[in-house]
């Protein structure tokens, strides 16, 4: 038979009986540290009327709550970004998504002997109405808007002072906008020289860079083909229903968009982001700035689609 006895003299086992009176305290939940996560270096490309799709772009970081550090952009890209930490994209979204074949020629102020078709004094009056008196050191974030100074072909970085002039001399599209003149030097479109600037962004000594291509569909354009010079007939002036005939401004934009791909296929190369993101945008051409809504859409599919990668990236570029 057990003895039962025993443990009435165990001061152990009288010190356990007694606990069972004690009211047990809850044990307080553990504490969750909440991951860091490393800050975005936006690296904004050019392209135009694919630039809406930058917009997109932003829409998507913010709806996922993803903060970005700095912005590098050239042309478009500029423009978009510039705005974008200046508080105004909502601004600038409405204002590309009213945007008709007839409301984008009554922007254009077309001029005679100055240094390209179109003065840019109408866009630059829409902008002063949100814009005017901002410097980009009023800007909560680093941001550098990149321009080609024309007669040297320096790359220039515009980082400091008005900030209109910045977005100005960087989409000044040499043949179609005039020059910008700026402290004794001639600037035209950033694209010539950076298409997509994350050379910039690393310059300024950011972990994580992500850029945005607005051209990467357009790659292709790179093949050697060898070819055979026929004897041409005299051009007698008449017109036959195979010829095609492409405009002044349809060669530049097309010529301009040659020497864009090509730029950037060697510059991404020799500097490669962490994370690019591609837009589909093949199909909207350079001139097409009534398709915003489109172009905006896509750049926010594209992004959306990158989300779980930028998060997983942020975390490990934190560490």
């Amino acid at each position: 038979m057990l003895n039962w006895s025993w443990n009435r003299h165990d001061p152990l086992a009288a010190s356990a009986e007694g606990d069972e009176t004690k009211i047990l305290e809850p044990t307080p939940p553990p504490i969750v540290e909440v991951p860091k996560k490393a800050k975005l270096a936006l690296a904004l490309g050019g392209g135009a009327a694919r630039g809406w799709a930058h917009i997109g772009v932003l829409r998507a970081l913010d709806e996922a709550g993803i903060e970005v550090g700095m912005i590098a952009g050239t042309s478009i890209g500029a423009l978009v970004g510039g705005c974008y930490l200046a508080g105004k994209l909502d601004e600038l979204e409405t204002f590309a998504r009213s945007l008709t074949m007839r409301r984008i020629a009554g922007l254009l102020d077309l001029t005679i002997g100055g240094g390209g078709l179109l003065g840019g004094m109408r866009l630059t009056k829409r902008m002063q109405e949100h814009l005017e008196g901002l410097s980009i050191e009023d800007l909560d974030r680093p941001f550098v808007s990149v321009a080609t100074e024309l007669h040297t072909g320096h790359e220039v970085w515009i980082s400091s002072g008005s900030l209109i002039t910045g977005l100005r001399a960087s989409y000044a599209l040499p043949g179609i906008f005039e020059p910008v003149k700026c402290n004794n030097r001639t600037l035209v479109d950033g694209a010539l020289v950076n298409p997509v600037p994350t050379s910039v962004c690393r310059a300024y000594e950011q972990p994580l860079v992500v850029a945005v291509n607005l051209n990467y569909e357009i790659f292709g354009r790179s093949a050697v083909v060898k070819h055979n010079a026929s004897v041409q007939p005299i051009d007698d002036g008449r017109k036959k229903p195979e010829d095609i005939r492409v405009g002044l401004t349809g060669t530049m934009v097309q010529a301009f968009n040659i020497i864009q791909e090509r730029i950037s296929r060697a510059r991404l190369a020799g500097d490669p982001p962490d994370l690019a993101l591609h837009p589909r945008l093949a199909d909207i051409g350079l001139s097409e700035f009534h398709r915003a809504g489109e172009a905006i859409d896509r750049g926010y599919t594209e992004t959306m689609a990158q989300i779980s990668a930028l998060k997983r990236m942020q975390e490990v570029f934190a560490r």
